[in-house]
């Protein structure tokens, strides 16, 4: 199987994020069967494919309580992010327990951020950003507009929204991104570390 790296840019707020892709292809064979002999076959009752069914054994009132008490330990194990736009603030539950909040930059008028129930679906630190007008590439470092973190959690397939931080932390608490949820960048490493892949997302007004 031979390998190659590509670099995919992502429209991101209006900006755009170089996220390298690892690509396999898969070589697949197909058996040649057109020799194959059909004269020795018999034939088999239809019955004999039939699966054995057997009496299903309940599990004990304790082995349910068992597995009630895993879920419930899975869910206040689970962090899950709310963020309130008019407090322009984010909060981390695990369970029904707040762990911290921090404060963020919204979208602009005209670039609302959009609200209802989400996932994070892309993580990445240390992202390269591309001036979607110029095209001028940032590298990772003090300069670059999405600061050490980025964490998508919406796109339309061309364009993304998510948490990243900032190379001007003193606009973080007002309406000024194109959507996306600015933080400062110690705050948004803290975050990184918080959650994973599939971590629900809840934006409310």
């Amino acid at each position: 199987m031979n390998g190659k790296l590509s670099t995919q840019r992502l429209i991101v707020c209006g900006l755009s994020v170089a996220i390298p892709l690892l690509y396999a292809e898969v070589a697949t064979a197909a058996a040649d069967l057109t020799n194959t002999s059909f004269s020795n076959w018999k034939e088999i009752p239809y019955e004999s494919f039939l699966p054995r069914v057997e009496t299903p054994e309940l599990s004990p009132l304790e082995e349910v309580n068992h597995y009630l008490r895993q879920e419930e330990d899975f869910f206040n194990n689970t962090p899950r992010l709310v963020i309130k736009l008019s407090e322009r603030r984010v909060y981390v539950y695990r369970g029904d327990k707040l762990e911290a909040s921090y404060p963020v930059a919204i979208g602009q008028p005209g670039w609302e951020t959009p609200t209802g129930n989400f996932q994070v679906t892309q993580m990445v630190q240390n992202p390269v950003w591309k001036h979607p007008i110029t095209g001028e590439i940032v590298a990772p470092g003090p300069e670059n507009p999405l600061g050490p973190r980025w964490m998508a959690f919406w796109s339309d397939g061309t364009n993304y929204i998510g948490f990243h931080g900032t190379n001007a932390e003193e606009l973080v608490g007002q309406a000024v991104s194109h959507g996306c949820i600015r933080m400062r960048n110690d705050d948004v490493k803290a975050l990184y570390n918080r959650v994973a892949l599939g971590t629900s997302v809840t934006i409310q007004e």
